[in-house]
């Protein structure tokens, strides 16, 4: 209904903002990945929406991004996620690294975000499963995130953090298997 705005920022208070369209006053709920790159008060702003309509309320939310409306798009059909926890998702990631941890099938990562307990951050990975992150895959495709989601396990089960684990995966080249992967990988944190 609503997909755009474009007025003059009139206040922020997160993650709410005022915007000035023409004289009317739009209350727009952003998340803080979009809340951030806000200009100052008093300058000119363009919107992405999505309008959220429930028995109680109607709801904007605005992004910065056509990635970060599509994810929350696609975040609100999953069952028991509503728009708020979606807001929250998004606040807590970007869409990079969302669409990494759904690629790598990571869980962990997800339940760091307040109000994501385990079952939710399940459902997520499998609800999103090819929907997020599939642009991510070089040419391997999903064969490399396979492996890579294999050697990144195997790094963590060995107790490696996640950032080591994350660090050590960037000195394995795209297409690898996940045995040649894993000393590679082994090999680069030993240098460390």
């Amino acid at each position: 209904m609503i997909g755009r705005l474009s007025g003059n920022l009139l206040e922020k208070n997160p993650p709410q903002l005022l915007v000035d369209c023409n004289g009317v006053g739009y209350e727009v709920n952003v998340p803080m990945s979009t809340f951030y790159n806000l200009p100052g008060l008093g300058e000119k702003i363009v919107l992405l929406t999505h309008l959220t309509v429930r028995e109680d309320a109607h709801i904007l939310f605005g992004f910065g991004t056509a990635e970060e409306r599509n994810v929350f798009k696609q975040l609100v059909k999953i069952t028991g996620i509503g728009a708020r926890t979606a807001l929250s998702i998004l606040s807590g990631m970007s869409v990079a690294d969302l669409a990494q941890a759904i690629t790598m099938q990571e869980a962990g990562r997800l339940t760091k975000i307040p109000g994501i307990g385990k079952k939710t951050a399940e459902r997520l990975l499998l609800e999103l499963k090819g929907k997020l992150g599939a642009d991510l895959g070089a040419a391997g495709g999903a064969i490399h995130s396979d492996a890579t989601s294999d050697i990144l396990n195997a790094l963590l089960a060995l107790g490696y953090s996640d950032k080591e684990a994350l660090l050590a995966m960037k000195q394995v080249p795209a297409g690898t298997g996940v045995s040649d992967g894993i000393k590679l990988a082994l090999k680069a944190l030993s240098k460390a």
